[in-house]
This record gives C-alpha cells, sequence and structure tokens, in this order.
C-alpha cells in the first residue's frame, strides 16, 4: 500500500479525508446538541448560510466569488445537493435517539457502498475479494442494528438510508469532478440546503407535525424558536466545520479513485466514539463493538486492495520479496 500513497495525489486526497472526518464529527455534535431544543431544517438552515460564508470567503481565493457559481452541469449539482441533503437529515434524525457512535458505525457502512456504486455506475473495477469484503461489512451493519430482536428500533435504519445517499452523491462527485471545481460543488451543496431548508420552514415552522410525535419527528419539526447567543455560536462553529470537512472531502473524492479515498474516512468511528464517551457518557455494547470492528475491517482491506490493483508488477514483486 506503501507505493499508492506515496504518490502527491493519493497522499493529498488521504489527508483531506482525515481532515474532512475531524471536521464532520465537529459538525455532528454541534447539531446533536440542537435534538431536543430546536427544529433540525432551522439548525441546519443557518449552518448552511454560515458555511456559504465561510466557503465564499475562505476558498473563493483570487478566483472571487462569481466563479464559484459557474457550474457546466447545474442539473446534477442539484441533484447531488439533494443527495447530501437527504444524508444529512436521516442522518442527524437518528442522532435523536442514538448513541453517536452508533449512528456513526451505520453510516460509515457508507464507504463500502460508494465502493460498489464505483463499480456498478463508474466501471471502476472491483474484485471477488473486494465484494466478500462488502459482505463483511454489511454484516458488521447487521449486528449493530439487530433485526428481528427486541433490540431493535427503527430509528436505526436511518444511518442506513444517509449511507446509501451519502455514496451516491460521492459517486456523483467522482463523476462530475473533472468538470466543477471543489469550490462548486460545496457552494451549490451550501445553496441546496438553504432553499430545501427555507422551504422546510414556510412548510412546517408551526410545530404541527411535531407535537407529541415522539424525538425523532420532533427533532424534524418541531416549531422554530428564535436562536439564543449561544445557539448562535454553535452554527457558526457547525457551519464552518460543515463547510470545511465538505470542501476537503469533495477534494479527496476528485483527485483519486473513491476506492482509495473511502476507507480513510473511518477515522470519524474513532471521533464519535470519543465524543459520544466525553460528551454524553455512551459506551457501545459489546456486539456493537463487534460490529464496528467488522466495518473498519472491511473498510481496510478494500482500501488495501485497491492499492494492490494500482501497483505496477515490478512494485508487486518487490512487496512479495520481503
Amino acid at each position: 500500500m506503501t507505493a499508492i500513497i506515496s504518490t502527491d495525489n493519493a497522499r493529498f486526497s488521504i489527508a483531506c479525508a482525515l481532515g474532512a472526518s475531524l471536521a464532520f464529527s465537529v459538525n455532528d455534535v454541534a447539531v446533536r446538541s440542537f435534538s431536543s431544543s430546536l427544529p433540525l431544517h432551522e439548525v441546519v438552515l443557518f449552518r448552511s448560510i454560515v458555511g456559504l460564508i465561510f466557503t465564499l470567503a475562505v476558498f473563493a481565493g483570487s478566483a472571487g466569488w462569481l466563479a464559484a457559481f459557474r457550474t457546466k452541469n447545474l442539473r446534477l449539482q442539484i441533484m447531488r445537493g439533494l443527495f447530501v441533503v437527504v444524508s444529512n437529515f436521516t442522518y442527524f434524525a437518528g442522532l435523536a435517539v442514538l448513541q453517536l457512535a452508533e449512528a456513526s458505525a451505520i453510516f460509515f457502512v457508507a464507504p463500502l457502498m460508494i465502493t460498489a456504486f464505483s463499480a456498478i455506475f463508474l466501471r471502476e473495477y472491483v474484485g471477488m475479494r473486494r465484494w466478500l469484503a462488502l459482505v463483511v461489512g454489511m454484516v458488521g451493519v447487521l449486528l449493530i442494528i439487530k433485526p428481528g430482536t427486541v433490540a431493535f428500533q427503527w430509528a436505526l435504519l436511518l444511518p442506513v438510508f444517509a449511507a446509501a445517499a451519502y455514496a451516491a452523491m460521492h459517486t456523483m462527485t467522482r463523476h462530475i469532478g473533472q468538470r466543477d471545481s471543489a469550490l462548486t460543488m460545496s457552494v451549490y451543496i451550501q445553496l441546496t440546503f438553504i432553499v430545501v431548508c427555507a422551504l422546510m420552514g414556510l412548510v412546517f415552522g408551526d410545530g404541527r407535525l411535531g407535537v407529541d410525535a415522539g424525538p425523532v419527528m420532533s427533532f424534524l419539526f418541531r416549531a422554530w424558536v428564535m436562536p439564543s447567543a449561544q445557539d448562535a455560536l454553535v452554527f457558526v462553529i457547525a457551519g464552518i466545520s460543515s463547510a470545511t470537512g465538505g470542501y476537503l472531502i469533495t477534494q479527496a473524492y476528485r483527485s483519486s479513485a473513491a476506492g482509495l479515498v473511502a476507507p480513510f474516512e473511518y477515522s470519524a468511528l474513532v471521533l464519535a466514539a470519543i465524543w459520544g464517551y466525553a460528551l454524553w457518557s455512551e459506551i457501545p455494547g459489546w456486539i456493537t463493538v463487534a460490529g464496528i470492528l467488522l466495518i473498519m475491517g472491511s473498510g481496510i482491506f478494500v482500501a488495501w486492495r485497491e492499492a494492490q490493483r494500482q501497483l505496477p508488477a515490478s512494485a508487486k514483486r518487490a512487496m512479495g520479496r520481503r
């Protein structure tokens, strides 16, 4: 694997993926802190406004703000943005009742899905061993979800839907990433969030659907509340971390094959466990830990096989002599 990650593009992509995982973990904590007080669409709206301003101010550079809105395929940008909206809303809704590490572990079957989607839709080669690794990862998900047992709850399916939408979004990133810049793709994601959340606020802002509806539905549809100064500070933190993570992960997938980048996002699982324990005293059960290890292990194996596939024959022979 050393030979493949020693290239400039691969190193850059891996660094971006690790940085994005840290940024997204901060965003998860910030958004989850509102699960019992503000509606999710209000939180995401203000977060996205901050994120859009931050993205343009920090990443636009000499090209200027106007260049960030230029796209060669508006329809695909909007579709990609809607996938992100679905992914965020289903994932954060699940956080209203699930442990952070538990939800993150289920969500992080997404890199495995990305590998599968890359083979199906982008015609990237995926061998039998990597397909078997995907199956192992899905077994890990089943261990966490525990279908058919008394421990099962329907909210556990929300991170699965989030993972599928996230995988679809990054498969599209690989498809259009050579035509539009990471800045442009980040800007259109934030714009999609703003439009969708504003519409949700107009339609559901009175909170009629969130009354006595349970923690998940309440988080999605409770009435709008005037944010406090402390809320505004958390919005800023969430907006900056979300924008930074979105920009970095887009750069990662634009620069290298999805199969190489995806497994390095698993660093967020460790961060989720740390945040969950430090802030909410959450300790995953042993079966959940086993599921997490299966998902991580299959992801690492997929990364290793991807690296092996891209090595030149001379490098493979050299590695075989060690």
